[in-house]
């Protein structure tokens, strides 16, 4: 059964296996309300929600999710908010430097 995002629970299962901290910032996951910034959030990394994949979904942090929006992933690397947060490409986790490679 998929959740409310379509994401099928066999692959929601692999994505929390492989994702032990979020892929973009690699800040620790909280389960805090008053925290929102660093709860986990579903990350299409290519911004096409019918595209799910292991290779296309992630968790990563509300903050980074809101900020990133439709932006490709190489290109939001560019941003202010990565800069100040010191996300860049050798600090993202394999599974974006992978879709980096593929030109996203």
């Amino acid at each position: 059964m998929a959740n409310k995002w379509k994401i099928p629970y066999w692959l929601e299962v692999k994505v929390r296996e492989r994702d032990v901290v979020f892929v973009y910032c690699g800040n620790e996951f909280t389960q805090s309300e008053g925290a929102a910034r660093s709860q986990s959030s579903w990350e299409h990394v290519i911004n096409d929600a019918s595209i799910i994949t292991e290779d296309n979904i992630a968790l990563c942090c509300r903050g980074c999710n809101a900020s990133k929006g439709q932006r490709r992933v190489s290109d939001w690397l560019e941003s202010p908010y990565c800069k100040i947060r010191g996300v860049s490409l050798e600090t993202v986790a394999p599974v974006i430097k992978n879709a980096i490679k593929k030109g996203q």
